[in-house]
């Protein structure tokens, strides 16, 4: 899709026009343009259980924003994460949101209504369980109840693969959706004999099962072969250390996660994200190490979606 046609899609609608002035107004340079009464923007960034690595990155980037940019009024939703991000943005219900790889489309056509802003992080695929638990391996799930994500997370989708290629698919597993925080109550109240959950190292309500609970996270390194198979860009192995939860290291399956923005948002609002969304990274780290994980150079790998014309901009005269 060319820079040219987004644009084009942007001036279309009034609003976007406005939101566009905005942030202009709100650029360097031109200080004096700025006692002109101004729209408040609002941008709203879908993110994921409150205990997870998304909500703590957008929390992070809404308070940057809403420092940075006058006028612009960021705020963070909780959902259920990927599918749910995307399904929102598409629909005009947020313009920011954070996804996994996986949930996207392998061929996002020649008109996406959602693009994406840069590649953030990866995500790591946690098999969690008791320390006392009968489950050591992926194929000891048979027949037992696992909370394998909450409806319309990334989670759900790439753990339907996983059983799918490890001969677990149909009734074989008591399939429960539910959330982290959920997936972490249930397993501690014997409710569920093990949890999925897709996330940036440290996941947070991981580590303190961890500190609480004596724990085992499930080796799934030699499921990321028979993953990829179908799904050749996604997937690829990655390990979880012993200085992360303080138990026995394992590698599992990673796929990478990218900060999506709807594509009729103009071109200036979204390089002003993408140049904050860079330059802060150090206190984006803060908030969660995965988020300093990110640079330029790796931001743009996105595929399959195309870069927003404005992200792009920014990468271009940075010269990653």
């Amino acid at each position: 899709m060319s820079r040219t046609r987004y644009a084009v899609r942007a001036r279309r609608h009034g609003t976007r026009a406005t939101l566009a002035l905005a942030v202009l107004l709100a650029l360097p340079g031109l200080a004096a343009c700025r006692e002109s009464p101004r729209e408040s923007v609002r941008i709203r960034i879908a993110t994921g259980s409150p205990t997870a690595v998304y909500h703590a990155f957008g929390e992070s980037l809404a308070a940057i924003l809403n420092r940075e940019l006058p006028n612009v009024h960021a705020e963070v939703m909780v959902t259920a994460a990927s599918a749910e991000n995307v399904r929102l943005l598409g629909a005009g219900e947020a313009e920011l949101g954070f996804t996994q790889a996986d949930v996207l489309p392998a061929d996002p056509g020649p008109d996406p209504p959602v693009v994406a802003v840069a590649r953030v992080y990866d995500d790591l695929l946690h098999l969690v369980t008791s320390a006392d638990s009968p489950v050591h391996t992926l194929t000891d799930l048979r027949g037992r109840r696992v909370s394998v994500g909450a409806a319309g997370s990334g989670t759900e989708i790439t753990v339907r693969r996983l059983l799918t290629v490890a001969g677990l698919d149909g009734a074989q597993v008591q399939r429960e959706r539910l959330g982290l925080d959920d997936s972490v109550a249930a397993l501690q109240a014997g409710q569920i004999d093990a949890f999925f959950f897709s996330g940036g190292l440290p996941v947070r309500a991981v580590a303190q099962f961890a500190r609480d609970t004596p724990t085992r996270i499930v080796d799934l390194g030699e499921w990321t072969a028979p993953l990829r198979q179908g799904n050749p860009e996604v997937y690829v192995p990655r390990d979880i250390p012993r200085s992360v939860y303080g138990i026995d290291p394992v590698t599992t399956v990673a796929n990478p996660n990218y900060l999506v923005v709807r594509a009729d948002l103009p071109e200036t609002v979204v390089r002003e994200v993408t140049r904050l969304l860079m330059e802060r990274r150090s206190e984006l780290a803060a908030a969660h190490p995965a988020a300093g994980r990110m640079s330029p150079r790796a931001a743009i790998a996105t595929s399959p979606l195309p870069l927003h014309p404005g992200a792009a901009s920014w990468y271009r005269a940075s010269k990653p």
